[in-house]
């Protein structure tokens, strides 16, 4: 299968995964000519400035877009048009009119669209949906959702601006999976700087709520660190991981009930890499495709509504 990789910053996350792999062909696109053969460099890949040619070339069959957000939309379009299965990074769109455009036009098409919603194959986050639809702790009343991280990507803003987008709507992914949109939103909010901040999300359901905390002031050897509490009417299902600039990412799940406490023995994965094994199951026949623009369309809906929230005070 031969892909091509849009983009040389986040681009460069999926590229290690593609690169670990023996039946992918990977040509890496990026406007810096410097900048993208030194990316594709350390991977083995070829590279290529002409992005043109990722949907001209009839040799590629993927289109893997890691472009900023407000491309997203118009690349997977222009990918569907010129017949080729398209991989986009979260979110699909930053408006909620050319996220139908491309629900619609993959509806169309007998091409797959797939929306990189990691989130959906992170052990830990699979743990709580399990425990949510087999009700093994009773009822959902509370879930706190956290994630707190340095500057980790040179260059890049995590400022009030860009939070909701950036790093809250895999989040709001995980709620409206499992509660569906609020009644409610309200929104704390704290601004170091134009690139660094901090928002305390408060969401209210029918017999349960949401926090959802996100933080952009930590220091750098602080990495990233999130996790979850989840609070049943039978027990509290708890998580915690890290990643640190380091490398070297761990993370556990306790369960906590009348009996005890329990540490779930969860398999060991990588998210990006059971995301993309998933892609290429897909296109090979072996698997449904779990990640269609449709099944983001509330995630986005909802994380455009905090944003507004967010933002229209600043």
């Amino acid at each position: 299968m031969k892909i091509a990789l849009l983009g040389t910053g986040f681009g460069q996350a999926h590229a290690a995964v593609y690169a670990a792999r023996g039946d992918v062909e990977v040509v890496m696109f990026g406007r810096d000519p410097d900048k993208t053969a030194k990316a594709a460099e350390q991977f083995g890949f070829e590279h290529a400035t002409d992005m043109d040619a990722a949907f001209t070339d009839d040799s590629f069959d993927l289109v893997d877009i890691c472009l900023p957000i407000g491309l997203h939309a118009d690349h997977v379009l222009r990918a569907l048009e010129a017949g080729k299965h398209a991989l986009v990074e979260l979110p699909l769109a930053d408006d909620l009119a050319d996220a139908q455009r491309v629900i619609d036009a993959t509806a169309r098409s007998d091409r797959q669209v797939f929306v990189d919603m990691f989130e959906r194959f992170i052990p830990a986050n699979q743990a709580l949906f399990d425990a949510v639809g087999d009700g093994t702790y009773g009822r959902l009343e509370q879930l706190n959702l956290w994630n707190t991280t340095a500057h980790l990507w040179p260059g890049a803003s995590l400022g009030l601006k860009v939070l909701p987008l950036e790093a809250m709507h895999s989040d709001m992914d995980i709620v409206t999976r499992i509660l569906g949109m609020p009644q409610d939103i309200s929104v704390a909010t704290h601004a170091r700087d134009e690139k660094s901040g901090s928002i305390d999300a408060l969401l209210t359901f029918p017999g349960a709520m949401v926090r959802d905390s996100v933080s952009a002031l930590m220091p750098m050897p602080w990495g990233a660190r999130g996790g979850y509490t989840a609070t049943f009417t039978d027990g509290v299902l708890e998580a915690a991981s890290t990643m640190g600039f380091d490398g070297k990412p761990t993370g556990t799940v306790t369960a906590y009930t009348a009996h005890g406490v329990t540490e779930l023995d969860l398999p060991p994965a990588d998210q990006y890499t059971a995301m993309i094994d998933h892609v290429l199951a897909v296109l090979r026949g072996q698997a449904e495709n779990q990640i269609t623009p449709a099944s983001v369309l509330d995630a986005l809906t909802l994380t455009l509504d905090l944003d507004r929230a967010v933002n229209s005070t600043q």
